[in-house]
């Protein structure tokens, strides 16, 4: 049951909300509850005046009488006061009651609720929960309140849906009470979870309410890395999951850490694992933190320790990362070396030599660390007791340091001193030091030992022959029973045959010679010579002090000689052997006493006594006869102790450290392990220690007891061998001070390592398929399971080798290590393998033993199949289009193996290019298509991507063939294949530059009045668009890409392409010549262009580097950068496919002279034109021509031409004033003499005149003689300017030889200047259809004529439009309709263009130009102009005389010099009164010749001329000029038919030009014009004019169309075909037929009756017979005399030229109908048939006919029918 609180009214109370209504605070609502029937329940209504005034208010009583409250009054509320009304709630029945009562103020009226409710179970609690993110198998809490609001205690249980709980699931509330709800989230599935619980409650739970609850689950992640760098010894690894302590010294501990990311969103409990614990529990590694939450998105640092116990070993664990859920989890490698100490000595003997007795001797010893681990070392010599002594017995050696030590030699016996002592190094093996001496008296004198006799005796105790005294060894070796070999030691004689070498000493482990002495193990190495009864003596308490009582001693001799035994002492030590010299027999022994002589009480004693026995005849050096038999002295030491403590007396406490391992270190079973403790006497007093090695006898102590001064060490070896592998305990006692209280146990474990290998998958190893013939590789892991490292190889059968193969196949795994391996399965065949291999084990550093060590074998068996494959392409065909010559170009290639099995592929490609190249030049050319990987495996079922990167070099058509073979292993031998190749799929590319060109231009400013094909000229154009579309050469291609490369002010060019850019000439200060050009991008590639100034392509240098002198021509290109004469926008672009772009070039005329800047195009990748930019400024009152060129070629012409073309040549006046030119011909007429008089050159106007910025045509006549080239120089000498000398060359050639191929007569291609209109200057309000007009090659009296559409672009302004043709002299012959107009906003009008051909060949070449002006601005222009013009009159005869002006004196001439209409600027500027009269477009008209380009001098003059008047002169408006060239050559008729006969019909030839008539009436003499004149009708119709013959032809068309429509006249027609013949008709005389067949023409042709009644012979159509009827002989006069009258008018040029004009202007409204989008040429033709009520028809008119003529459906000849279904039906079939 939850806790709920007790129910607080008063709480209820509060909860009442107050409100504020006009200044007066009252309840909201008055709430009553707990009530019962029959009784009153009473409240209170408070109203408090809030406000500063007082209030007075009224109230109504509520409308029910539940509820009741004393009678209305007026209440007054003075500012802060309050009034209590009391509300009386009566209830009748059991239910809810709701009222109100109403307060009323002068402001207005609020009312406050009255309701009175049942008690209710009700409990408030959220509508919904949002749970935090988790992880899935996480969990996550929320709580919420649970309130009761209702009147009753409610009872409640919660219905809750997985994974969420709600706590506690049921429970009771009392009123008012509330409890904290905890809901659990606990997913089981990474979901977005909205579920709803359900709370029932009440008395019977009836009652329930959803409770929204909602969470998302994710799936957990951590990721594991290694804080700080990796160790080197680790390969490399995608994420640093290794920790490498590194080499750690033995009884430290170091700490990494180890970071553990949470990338997800979600909080992420987590656990750290350990492997399965080993037997022994010597952990190196520990880790605090066993489980941990890592928030999301953050890190947590977790530290592991490394503390390593024995030195040389490699410590290998792993731990296991596992997030909640078990989901996934990260191994962590922690790996560690143990490092020891590496202590060494100087030298492995002191030698003392010798000494007199009662004399020293010291010798330096030094002793080195060569690790950075401290070392404690300990020799194991009392040197209070011994001959040989140390300054410093005990220590440290610091890490890479050394200590001199001093060893003291103090002999107290004549003999010969020899011990071999032993070193002992914590951690550390010990080592051994050898220290002899020998001691003479005046008596004794022994020998001398020296090293050779310790080499010589270790050789012979090996031998077996040092149990023999020196005396016998000299005597057998001189019997020859003993031999010396070649170091001087003894041996036996070989025996024959030789069974094996002499031994030798062999090499002794350190720990096998400390322990194996025979004395603390029963092993010992060799036989000792003397041996003791025990080494360890123990007095016990000694108390007294005069009775302590001896202990035996017993010696043993075991050699051949007799040996003498002497014990050295200091005089004051306690412990004595008595007798202190004595002999022993050979093989005896003989027994001593040990003495403890203590001094005083409550004392520790302990020494250790050293004696040495030798041969006795080796007292005296003459004993020896060999020094090879000298065998050295033998020590004999004992340990004594014992302590003079009462027993009521407590020993001293010891004070120590005690270093001591927890387990031995790990050996296999039955094997030696050594491990070392360090006892440390940290106090005062002196300390004795004994190990007992009775309690422990498992574990070998050395040295057992011994005594530690104050602050010394004491170093303990311990040897165990384990005879099993289960974990044995040893318990060692360590008795410090003699008494039991002080015993420190040693615990240690040691266990027998096994032969343990884990093998992953249970010892199986599946491989996937394999291609038969190639390798699959994959990685199998073994484990060593033990403490020791392992050794292992692995064995595969002889007849599997060929299939299977693993590296390593043999090694050494580290203890707890697993290694991975590398399987390599190679099938033979297409089978499946059940292969098996088998791997031994053994210890590591049993490796090098000559016996064949214990070891295990653990079998693998190995499952894998063989299969074929293939490989294909999923695009057979790969076309990556253009590629920029010189780039690279990619595509993904898309491999498919669809086989089982993996597939190892090598690419091979073969390269062929194609197109306009040496093929051999070719072949030489390195691949251009690398793949990459061009190599690789395609797994099964799966798919490679390689990448094909193209590179072509030139641009032509590249195709690879792309094949591939499947790689082996045979494939690494070269001597090998890798198999036939296959083909796989081809790839394709067109290696390409990147192209533009020069697609139209236009001009602007000072250059408008220049055409577009002079533009196209002067700019050189055509030859630039044919360099662009060439390959660029290798020296265009050294910076492929716009760059400052060059420090000189005109850069380097690497292009042998240079052109011209010539802006022609312009007054001074006159308007920018502005040219546009557009640029498109003709190839298949972006481009990327720039125009790069020389400023452009100069690095930035300092001002210190740059040069100061400079050449005229860099002075004069700085002047033209600096004041930015030239300029180019925008200098640079990219252009895709197709684009356009307009580039705008500007030359600025602020300097005179001629002005030069070489500018280099620049396309990226591709090719480079050096540009050289020219304009030229002239004077104001200069006359200057601007020549283009000095050089001018003629079209080359035919030899024997008897009429060759007119040419021209062009003279472009580029001034403000107009130039007379006058051309020099004695040249000429030299030319003519040597050419026989013929006239090869012939100038038609030597002289002329040239108008400011206009263009003159000189005419020339090539005609040559002989078929080579023609050249001659010709002076052009301009009045008042410069003249030139232009070379005009002419080439004849024979027509005969050159045959097809000479194609000098086609006039100038559509490719040369563009025939649409791409350009537009800015503001120009209409714009052409087309620019250029040519109409090709022509014949002499030609009339072609084309269409030409005039576009008004403005969307709101009209058109004004007048046309004007340039001065040429063909200009005559050139008309244009309309002429002016008027066209609407977005309108267009056709104009048409005919040109009449004159008589004589020659070219033609005419400039239209259509004047534009806005027709708003130009009626804004006469408004004001003639307001200006009305103000002028009035000003001429109105004037105001002042009294200022009285005294002065009048000046008519001033006067007149001032008037408005006396400048002759103003004369010159006013129009005529023929130009203002004209409304249509006034200004137009009166332009006679091309306006002047008006410079800024001429402008300012008048400005200020007109600023100091008082009503300035209106200025005209600016008008557009459009250029329309039209370009034909005319030819002879001779050479026409004779190159162009074929185009012949399609010329219409004119002859009623005036200038034509009359040479055609010169020519046809008398009898034509005879013919006209007899009739007067064909004279007047050959008299009329044009526009007679005009209108004409259009009231023609408007009738014939007209009567087409007119269906009364259809009627009339074909009832007048019906009507009988007439009367008079019938009267017809037999005399009229001879007198018309012999009637003639005055011109002699035949009578046209007769021509009629012949042609209608001819044609088979029946002739009027004389025997006919009257009425047939009628008609056929008729008939006759019409057809001859239709055939003469039809011989007349005029009628021809009629009909040609109606069928012209049929054609052109056609035309212009399908440019409005009437009529749409394209579609299918089609037969209509008219209705049959309409009966008419057109035919097709005859030749010559003037109009089309009407023919009758019915009888008679009709046009040929289509099909059947037409027949008998009316039609209407169009002819021309």
């Amino acid at each position: 049951m939850s806790q709920a609180r007790a129910p607080e009214r008063s709480a209820r109370k509060a909860k009442e909300k107050k409100s504020t209504f006009g200044g007066i605070e009252v309840t909201e609502a008055l709430h009553w509850h707990g009530w019962e029937l029959g009784k009153e329940f009473p409240k209170h209504l408070s109203l408090k005046n809030v406000h500063m005034k007082t209030q007075k208010l009224s109230y109504r009583p509520p409308a029910t009488k539940f509820f009741i409250t004393v009678f209305p009054q007026p209440i007054v509320l003075s500012p802060g006061m309050s009034l209590t009304l009391p509300i009386i709630f009566r209830p009748l029945e059991k239910k809810e009651y709701d009222d109100s009562i109403c307060f009323e103020k002068p402001e207005g009226e609020f009312s406050v609720a009255l309701r009175a409710t049942l008690p209710r179970h009700e409990l408030l609690f959220p509508d919904a929960i949002q749970l935090p993110l988790c992880a899935i198998h996480d969990f996550t809490e929320a709580a919420f309140p649970l309130c009761n609001i209702g009147d009753l205690i409610t009872l409640f249980t919660w219905e809750t849906p997985s994974p969420f709980h709600l706590v506690p699931v049921s429970g009771m509330l009392e009123p008012g009470a509330e409890c904290v709800m905890k809901v659990t989230f606990q997913p089981q599935a990474a979901l977005v979870y909205d579920e709803t619980a359900i709370c029932w409650f009440g008395d019977n739970e009836e009652q329930k309410r959803p409770l929204q609850l909602r969470a998302i689950a994710k799936y957990p992640h951590l990721l594991v890395s290694v804080v700080g760098e990796l160790c080197e010894d680790i390969e490399h690894r995608n994420f640093r999951d290794v920790l490498c302590f590194g080499s750690v010294a033995v009884g430290t501990t170091m700490e990494k850490q180890v970071e553990i990311y949470n990338p997800s969103v979600v909080s992420v409990p987590f656990r750290i694992e350990r492997a399965k614990e080993p037997l022994l529990r010597d952990w190196v590694f520990s880790c605090d933190v066993t489980q941990a939450v890592v928030p999301a998105n953050e890190k947590l640092l977790v530290s592991v320790r490394f503390s390593p116990q024995t030195a040389g070993v490699q410590s290998v664990d792993y731990l296991t990362v596992v997030p909640v859920g078990h989901l996934t989890q990260t191994v962590l490698k922690v790996t560690g070396l143990c490092k020891g100490p590496l202590v060494s000595l100087q030298h492995s003997f002191v030698n003392f030599g010798w000494l007199s007795l009662g004399e020293s001797a010291m010798q330096p010893l030094e002793i080195s660390n060569i690790s950075d681990v401290p070392a404690y070392y300990q020799f194991d010599v009392d040197g209070r007791e011994s001959v040989f002594s140390f300054d410093r017995p005990c220590g440290v050696v610091s890490g890479m340091a050394s200590l001199m030590l001093r060893v003291t030699f103090r002999p107290t016996h004549p003999i010969a001193c020899y011990r071999r002592a032993v070193c002992l190094v914590h951690h550390q093996d010990p080592l051994f030091l050898d220290l002899f001496g020998t001691c003479h008296s005046d008596t004794t004198k022994p020998a001398i030992l020296r090293p050779r006799h310790l080499s010589w005796y270790r050789t012979n105790m090996a031998r077996g022959l040092t149990f023999y005294p020196p005396d016998i060894l000299s005597s057998m070796l001189r019997e020859g029973k003993l031999q010396m070999d070649g170091n001087g030691a003894l041996m036996l004689p070989p025996q024959v045959p030789e069974d094996k070498p002499p031994e030798t000493y062999p090499d002794i482990d350190a720990m096998t010679e400390y322990f194996h002495d025979g004395v603390t193990s029963d092993l010992t190495i060799f036989p000792p010579h003397v041996s003791v009864s025990g080494q360890e003596f123990d007095f016990g308490r000694c108390v007294p002090l005069q009775k302590v009582e001896p202990l035996p001693l017993c010696l043993t001799n075991h050699t051949n000689g007799k040996i003498t035994v002497t014990w050295t002492r200091r005089p004051e030590s306690p412990f004595r052997v008595s007798p202190e010299t004595c002999d022993i027999p050979p093989l005896k022994s003989t027994a001593l006493r040990l003495f403890f002589q203590p001094s005083q009480l409550n004392t520790l004693y302990a020494a250790e006594l050293e004696g040495f026995a030798f041969y006795k005849v080796l007292r005296h050096y003459s004993n020896i006869e060999e020094e090879s038999t000298m065998c050295p002295s033998w020590c004999l030491t004992i340990r004594l102790r014992g302590h003079t403590f009462e027993e009521d007396r407590q020993h001293f406490i010891p004070q120590y450290v005690l270093d001591a391992p927890r387990a031995f270190p790990a050996v296999g079973p039955h094997t030696n392990t050594y491990c070392s403790v360090l006892l440390w006497n940290t106090g005062p007093s002196p300390l004795t220690f004994c190990v007992s090695r009775d309690i422990c006898p498992s574990v070998l102590v050395k040295p057992c007891s011994g005594y530690m001064a104050p602050g010394a060490q004491q170093i303990f070896l311990l040897a165990a061998q384990p005879a099993a592998t289960a974990m044995q305990q040893h318990r060692l006692p360590l008795q410090l001070n003699a008494y039991a209280k002080y015993t420190q146990e040693i615990l240690l474990q040691s266990s027998g390592e096994p032969l343990l290998l884990l093998l992953e998958g249970d010892g199986n190893l599946y491989f996937k398929p394999t291609c038969v013939g190639s390798s699959a590789t994959r990685t199998y892991t073994i484990k060593n399971c033990t403490r020791l490292p392992m050794h292992f190889e692995w064995k595969i059968q002889q007849r599997d080798s060929k299939v299977l193969s693993v590296k390593p196949a043999t090694g050494i795994i580290q203890p707890n290590a697993a290694m991975a391996q590398a399987w390599t399965f190679t099938p033979r065949e297409e089978t499946k393998y059940l292969l098996r291999s088998w791997v031994s084990v053994r210890r590591a550093q049993w490796s090098s033993a000559p016996e064949s060590p214990e070891s295990t074998r653990y079998t693998l068996r190995v499952i894998g199949e063989g299969a074929l494959g293939t490989i294909r392409a999923q695009e057979e065909q790969l076309d990556l289009g253009n590629a920029l010559v010189g780039s690279q170009q990619s595509c993904d290639l898309v491999l498919l193996n669809n086989g089982t099995c993996s597939l190892n592929y090598v690419l091979h490609v073969e390269q062929i290019i194609t197109g306009p190249c040496n093929p051999e030049e070719v072949l030489s050319d390195p691949l251009a298509l690398q793949l990459d990987p061009c190599k690789g495996i395609i797994p099964a079922r799966s798919k490679a991507i390689v990448q094909v990167t193209v590179s072509p070099a030139r641009q032509l058509h590249y195709t690879w063939l792309i094949s591939y073979t499947i790689s082996t292993p045979k494939a690494l031998n070269p001597a090998s294949t890798t198999g036939e190749q296959q083909a796989l799929c081809c790839v394709v590319a067109t290696g390409v530059y990147p192209t533009i060109c020069i697609t139209d231009v236009c001009a602007a400013g000072s250059a408008s009045g220049i055409s577009k094909l002079h533009l196209w000229r002067l700019f050189s154009l055509e030859t630039l668009n044919q360099y662009l579309q060439r390959d660029p050469t290798s020296a265009e291609l050294t910076y492929r890409a716009p760059t400052r490369h060059s420090v000189c002010l005109v850069p380097p060019v690497h292009t042998p392409v240079l052109l011209d850019f010539n802006f022609g000439a312009a007054p001074l200060e006159a308007e920018p010549s502005v040219v546009s050009l557009m640029l498109e991008n003709s190839g298949v590639v972006p481009a990327e262009w720039a125009f790069l100034f020389p400023s452009d392509q100069k690095l930035d240098v300092e001002h210190w580097a740059e040069s100061t002198e400079f050449d005229p021509s860099e002075l004069h290109q700085m002047r033209v950068q600096d004041n930015q004469l030239f300029s180019v926008s925008p200098k640079s672009g990219r252009l895709f496919p197709g684009q356009e772009q307009t580039v705008q070039l500007s030359h600025r005329h602020d300097f005179i002279g001629t002005d030069r800047l070489p500018v280099l195009l620049k396309v990226s990748h591709g090719r480079e034109i050096l540009l050289n930019f020219l304009g030229v400024t002239v004077g104001q009152e200069q006359r200057y021509v601007h020549f283009t060129s000095t050089k001018h070629l003629f079209t080359p012409i035919a030899i024997g031409s008897s009429s060759p073309p007119r040419q021209i040549y062009e003279l472009y006046n580029g001034g403000c004033m107009a130039v007379a030119y006058e051309i020099q011909l004695d040249s000429v007429t030299k030319i003519q003499e040597e050419n026989f008089q013929h006239p090869v050159f012939v100038c038609l106007n030597p002289r002329g005149e040239i108008a400011p910025g206009s263009t003159s045509h000189i005419e020339w006549v090539f005609s040559p003689l002989e078929a080579r080239t023609y050249s001659v120089d010709v002076p052009i000498h301009i009045l008042e300017g410069d003249s030139a000398l232009i070379t005009f060359q002419g080439i004849g050639y024979d027509p005969h030889i050159l045959g097809e191929t000479a194609q000098f007569d086609q006039v100038s291609s559509p490719s040369v200047t563009p025939s649409s209109s791409k350009l537009t200057v800015p503001g120009q309000p209409a714009f052409l259809s087309q620019h250029r007009v040519c109409l090709g090659n022509i014949p002499v009296y030609s009339k072609p004529s084309r269409l030409v559409f005039l576009n008004n672009a403005s969307e709101s302004e009209a058109v004004l439009f007048a046309w004007r043709v340039g001065p040429s002299s063909a200009s005559e012959l050139l008309q244009i309709v309309p002429e002016t107009g008027v066209m609407q906003p977005r309108a267009s009008t056709h104009c048409i263009i005919t040109l009449h051909a004159s008589g004589n060949a020659r070219f033609y070449s005419v400039d239209l130009v259509c004047e534009v002006v806005v027709q708003q601005s130009l009626a804004g222009y006469e408004r004001a102009l003639q307001a200006w013009e009305a103000e002028r009159e009035r000003q001429a005869v109105e004037f105001t005389i002042s009294e200022k002006d009285l005294g002065a004196e009048s000046n008519p001439k001033q006067h007149a010099r001032n008037a408005p209409g006396s400048s002759a600027e103003e004369k010159l500027a006013q129009p005529p009164a023929a130009t203002r009269s004209c409304r249509l477009c006034p200004p137009l008209k009166n332009l006679p010749a091309p306006s002047l380009p008006a410079s800024r001098c001429q402008r300012r003059p008048l400005l200020d001329r007109e600023a100091s008047g008082r009503w300035a002169k209106p200025e005209p408006p600016r008008s557009h000029l459009l250029h329309l060239g039209v370009t034909a050559r005319s030819h002879s008729m001779d050479d026409f038919l004779g190159s162009f006969c074929s185009e012949l019909p399609s010329h219409f030839l004119c002859w009623d030009c005036q200038e034509r008539a009359g040479e055609s009436k010169a020519e046809a003499g008398p009898q034509e014009a005879g013919a006209l004149g007899t009739d007067p009708r064909l004279l007047a119709l050959a008299g009329s004019s044009e526009q007679e013959q005009q209108m004409v032809a259009d009231v023609l068309m408007a009738v014939l169309r007209g009567l087409l429509e007119d269906s009364q006249f259809q009627q009339a027609m074909s009832q007048s075909l019906a009507e009988p013949v007439p009367y008079f008709h019938q009267f017809w005389s037999e005399e009229s037929a001879p007198l018309g067949g012999s009637r003639q023409s005055p011109g002699g042709s035949p009578d046209p009756c007769a021509r009629g009644r012949a042609g209608a012979e001819e044609r088979g159509e029946p002739a009027l017979s004389p025997g006919g009827s009257p009425r047939a002989a009628q008609d056929s006069l008729h008939s006759a005399l019409g057809q001859e009258e239709k055939e003469a008018l039809a011989r007349l040029p005029v009628a021809r030229s009629l009909v040609q004009r109606v069928l012209e202007n049929t054609l052109q409204n056609i035309m212009v109908e399908a440019s409005r989008g009437e009529v749409v040429l394209t579609a299918r033709p089609r037969v209509i048939a008219l209705p049959p009520s309409t009966q008419r028809g057109i035919s097709p008119a005859a030749p010559g006919q003037p109009a089309l003529l009407l023919h009758p459906a019915g009888p008679g000849p009709s046009p040929p029918a289509e099909d059947a279904g037409t027949e008998g039906r009316p039609q209407i079939v169009l002819s021309a």
